[in-house]
């Protein structure tokens, strides 16, 4: 005589049993890592670094910051005037590929590269121009930067650049500040054009 089917149960850690088991979860549908020849991640993939931004963001910055380049670049030949610095390309970087941090901010870019110029010309004032000033006008300006809450990495530079090779004050500050509007406004129009967040906040 066939016996009726039996009821299957589930004991939990704690001793219960549960007639009715919860149904197994799928798992999610995420990619393979690539794979070694022993089944493992490839060594290379192994990394605690963030997700890859996605093949339209990595395009979207790369071509804002080819336009703020470009934007400082014709600026400066109409003006006769160097605009391109090493430092205020890495500032358009940080515009254009890192404008949801801090660091790409409109009070961080300008407010930093302003602040950390200034700390070098006071440099350059008392100590004069050489390496042991780049030294002491490099460090200044990033303990100036976090104290004002305007930190910006690119702006260390300026301030080195500033005592390494005395320019005239107004004027470098004059073409420091436009550079800096052109770089931000650059990043504004493009990220409003692609609907994007910026800034996070202006004060």
């Amino acid at each position: 005589m066939p016996q009726p089917p039996t009821e299957t149960t589930v004991t939990s850690p704690s001793g219960s049993t549960d007639p009715h088991p919860p149904a197994p979860v799928p798992p999610a549908n995420v990619p393979e890592p690539p794979t070694a020849p022993g089944g493992r991640p490839a060594r290379w993939y192994r990394s605690k670094a963030p997700a890859h931004p996605g093949p339209g963001a990595v395009a979207f910055a790369t071509v804002t910051s080819l336009a703020g380049l470009a934007l400082l670049a014709g600026v400066g030949v109409a003006l006769g005037q160097t605009l391109l610095l090493p430092p205020l390309a890495a500032s358009m970087s940080l515009v254009a590929g890192a404008a949801a941090t801090p660091l790409g901010q409109p009070r961080n870019v300008i407010g930093g590269q302003l602040a950390s110029a200034l700390t070098g010309f006071l440099v350059l004032y008392v100590g004069g121009r050489g390496v042991w000033s780049a030294v002491v006008a490099g460090g200044l300006a990033l303990g100036v930067m976090l104290a004002l809450r305007v930190s910006h990495s690119p702006a260390v530079a300026t301030a080195v650049i500033v005592t390494v090779s005395g320019p005239p004050f107004g004027a470098f500050m004059a073409l420091l500040a436009l550079a800096c509007v052109l770089l931000v406004g650059v990043g504004l129009l493009a990220n409003r054009a692609g609907r994007r967040n910026y800034p996070l906040y202006w004060w």
